[in-house]
């Protein structure tokens, strides 16, 4: 029996903002959702969570998720879907990967596990992660941390 290959869509960003800015910007629920979707995470393994978004035809509007790694502040990967929210029943896995550079933070995030009925997600999330990228991007930028855990403008 062979197994239907899957594919995956990375997306890689040079940010010319420091690491913690960065997976601060990852990992703090109010932050995540300015750059992506409302949602009730927290960056603890086995931890699961839910990212929250109007419904599209296909979709419930709800990604039922799963942190299953964190390494802090370099590593996060959680499962993206349980198969319940769409009609593809969708699982696939989102994993971060942070690494310093001279210039700022490399951001490579892959997005993995589709497949072959699970086309228009791919197709469509393929489209949508450079620009969400770019909102981590300015949300890391406009961020700071104050005792409140609450975004402050610099």
């Amino acid at each position: 029996m062979s197994v239907a290959a899957t594919k995956s869509i990375v997306v890689e960003r040079t940010m010319p903002h420091a690491l913690e800015k960065i997976w601060r910007a990852l990992t703090v629920s109010n932050l995540i959702a300015e750059w992506l979707m409302e949602n009730d995470f927290q960056p603890i393994v086995g931890r699961k969570f839910q990212f929250r978004a109007t419904p599209i035809p296909g979709w419930s509007g709800v990604t039922n998720c799963e942190v299953i790694a964190v390494d802090a502040p370099r590593h996060l990967a959680y499962r993206w879907g349980d198969g319940t929210e769409s009609d593809s029943g969708l699982q696939t896995v989102v994993t971060w990967t942070l690494t310093p550079t001279a210039g700022g933070t490399l951001v490579r995030m892959e997005h993995s596990g589709f497949r072959p009925q699970d086309e228009g997600g791919y197709k469509g999330m393929g489209g949508g992660w450079p620009r969400i990228l770019a909102g981590l991007e300015r949300v890391a930028g406009e961020s700071r941390e104050d005792e409140n855990d609450e975004r402050v403008a610099l």
